[in-house]
């Protein structure tokens, strides 16, 4: 069941403020795997993008069940938690939308770590479970 997020907290989403989420993800041995990672949302999906390979991708491809914690830069104590599942990871799209996250958070008109032949995907997040605080 697709849960919604509040209003309240929609400003973490967005470009105006670019807060870092960590992303947990689930190793082959069941133990968690976290990393911070940048987060865009498109009005009914967070999207991450990755690239082929990474440890998260990987994780994601074998096991679709993740939670994030997205805190407020300018107040920790302010966030917005998220349990969902990856419903689609795709390389659609996913140079352009590295820039666009490159100029959110870096304010870098292109995304100037990508590494020669490697293969951006978005990763695409349904929210189930959504918590906030302040």
């Amino acid at each position: 069941m697709a849960a919604t997020i509040p209003a309240s907290h929609m400003d973490l989403l967005q470009t105006a403020k670019p807060a870092f989420a960590n992303l947990a993800t689930l190793n082959d041995d069941g133990s968690p795997q976290v990393t911070p990672v940048w987060v865009d949302y498109d009005g009914t999906h967070l999207l991450v993008n990755t690239a082929r390979g990474r440890k998260k991708a990987r994780n994601l491809e074998r096991n679709p069940r993740v939670a994030l914690a997205i805190a407020d830069p300018q107040n920790p104590y302010r966030y917005l938690g998220i349990q969902g599942r990856v419903v689609e990871m795709t390389e659609q799209g996913a140079d352009p939308h590295i820039d666009k996250m490159a100029k959110k958070y870096m304010g870098k008109d292109t995304y100037p770590l990508r590494a020669p032949g490697e293969k951006r995907v978005i990763v695409k997040i349904a929210p189930e479970k959504v918590h906030t605080m302040g």
